[in-house]
């Protein structure tokens, strides 16, 4: 508030003084707030004041164009005219008799040199056809601009992991059938194609240094007709059988492996899947039997008394069930550290696309993991090597650099939540606040904290409100930002004091909460720790009007030496 701030109109005053009137300024000016705030990217204000009585003359004209100064810069709000009563020009009329009532409101895009300005009134002023000359008027200091500290590196990008596996497990099955109620081997089955491959998974197993067998087993089965001790005794038979032919045939080969065994001696479950898969007439009936009824004997007295569909069962599904399993599972190795290491630097085209991006994560040096990355995108043109590219170059602070890779993700990968939540924060860290939204509103699902990253982006637009609720209970710089411009200080104060990984910034952010609450101790302990960390806030701390009463002690001032 500026109380009593009449313009210095003595020129008006002379040249009127034979019907007494003069041209005077607002009285009681207000303006809000004042200090002046960045809020989003405007720095905007209200000023408001009364034209006192029989003050304003009748033939006066007045324009007030608010100017911000900053760094040797002004900028220029839109002007308001006013006009007295007998004036010919187009204005805001202030009545001569009763005054009247004065109203700006001015808005600028901010820049980060605002920080440390001052506001200005600026006049154009004459009575009739007389010009008067009247200095600018400072009407408020400015800018607050605490909310810039909502920065989007405060959020972690999410990373798209590598689906590398060292060891992957690999199956190989075959079936060995017989003939209705019969346990003998018959050559035709044991010298089929699927049994021969069997075998000879078997001894690579043996032989490549890159696979190792995991287990082996053998199953026997019977088909679900007949009683159930002779099926049992059958699978069992079965099982045997093919068990002694393959223990035969890992000893010729020098396979020291153990076999496990199991039998199923009614296989209704293969049953079930075989009449799904064929096209038997009928076949839902069969189906909704197996449905109504549990009980095995049940269920193959209903099924048989399906006259119509029986015989077909009996000669195209029932036969394949009447087998024993054999199951290898093989372990295939992929290559060790070391080799992924030597492939990268001798021949990266030797490594397929999970093990180039796995190579990323075994070293530590930024260049080096770009390296590997680059090479992903130029071989595989794997849109998370692109993103990988983009999280080196926004941790790096090449936000255009870390937008472009991310561009790429998004072309071959557009509605992966991950890459768009990273797009989101890049373009945030840009200004873009139009596209960081429009990206973070496809992530969801990612990995990250995408609310935290909401409420970053809600405060930098300058919805505080919105911010507070996306936020919740995070405790990181940003959500103690939010609370710091809701004045809720205490709940800062113990948010900062939360923060998993503090840093320069969490310090700073303390001196100013310590500054808010007249806290002296907090202001200077916060300082010196946030400018030990990073010179940079030196700077800032001294253009920073959240400190303007402390400017002229000797404390601060040593504190930015």
């Amino acid at each position: 508030m500026k109380k009593g701030l009449f313009f210095s109109l003595i020129a008006a005053v002379a040249l009127l003084a034979s019907c007494n009137k003069t041209l005077p300024n607002p009285d009681q000016l207000s303006v809000n707030p004042n200090p002046l705030q960045k809020v989003g990217t405007k720095v905007n204000a209200e000023i408001t004041g009364t034209f006192p009585a029989k003050k304003f003359a009748k033939k006066g004209v007045l324009v007030v164009t608010p100017v911000l100064k900053f760094d040797g810069q002004e900028v220029l709000g839109e002007p308001v005219t006013y006009v007295g009563e007998k004036a010919k020009e187009n204005g805001k009329t202030v009545n001569y008799k009763n005054g009247g009532k004065y109203s700006q409101s001015c808005s600028f895009d901010y820049v980060p040199a605002m920080r440390k300005s001052e506001l200005y009134l600026r006049f154009d002023a004459k009575v009739g056809k007389k010009v008067i000359e009247i200095p600018d008027l400072k009407v408020a200091d400015g800018v607050v601009a605490t909310s810039e500290l909502a920065e989007a590196k405060d959020n972690k990008s999410a990373c798209t992991p590598d689906k590398f596996q060292r060891v992957i497990q690999e199956s190989t099955e075959a079936d060995i059938k017989f003939m209705i109620q019969q346990a003998n081997l018959r050559s035709s089955e044991t010298g089929s194609a699927a049994v021969k491959a069997l075998q000879a998974a078997i001894k690579d197993a043996k032989t490549d240094d890159h696979k190792a067998i995991n287990k082996i087993e053998v199953a026997g089965y019977a088909s679900p007709d007949g009683g159930m001790d002779l099926n049992a005794k059958l699978a069992q038979s079965r099982q045997k059988a093919a068990q002694d032919f393959l223990k035969r045939d890992l000893k010729k080969n020098k396979v020291d492996a153990a076999i496990a065994s199991n039998i199923t001696a009614e296989d209704w479950d293969g049953f079930q899947k075989a009449m799904e898969q064929s096209n038997m007439q009928d076949k839902d009936q069969v189906l909704r039997v197996l449905t109504m009824y549990s009980d095995p004997e049940e269920r193959e007295a209903q099924i048989k008394n399906l006259s119509s569909v029986y015989g077909t069962i009996a000669n195209e599904i029932l036969p394949a069930l009447r087998r024993s399993r054999l199951i290898l599972t093989t372990d295939l190795i992929g290559k060790s550290d070391d080799e992924i290491r030597a492939l990268v630097k001798e021949d990266a085209s030797k490594l397929n696309v999970e093990e180039l991006l796995y190579a990323a994560t075994l070293t530590d040096d930024k260049a080096e993991k770009m390296a590997i990355y680059n090479k992903a995108a130029e071989l595989y043109n794997d849109y998370r090597a692109w993103n990988g590219m983009g999280q080196l170059y926004f941790e790096a602070d090449e936000v255009a650099e870390a937008r472009r890779c991310y561009a790429k993700a998004l072309e071959i990968q557009p509605n992966d939540p991950d890459v768009n939540y990273n797009a989101g924060i890049a373009a945030m860290a840009d200004g873009d606040l139009a596209k960081a939204e429009e990206h973070l509103g496809k992530a969801a699902g990612t990995k990250a904290n995408l609310s935290a990253a909401m409420g970053t982006l809600y405060t930098q637009k300058g919805d505080y409100a919105a911010a507070k609720k996306a936020y919740g209970e995070n405790a990181t710089n940003n959500a103690a930002v939010q609370q710091i411009l809701n004045e809720d200080y205490a709940a800062a104060a113990k948010t900062l004091d939360n923060v998993k990984e503090p840093n320069a910034t969490t310090a700073y952010l303390k001196a100013v909460v310590g500054a808010r609450t007249n806290d002296k101790e907090a202001v200077y302990a916060g300082l010196k720790s946030a400018i030990a960390q990073d010179a940079k806030f030196k700077t800032r701390a001294a253009q920073d009007i959240e400190f303007a009463k402390y400017a002229e002690e000797a404390e601060f001032q040593a504190i930015l030496k």
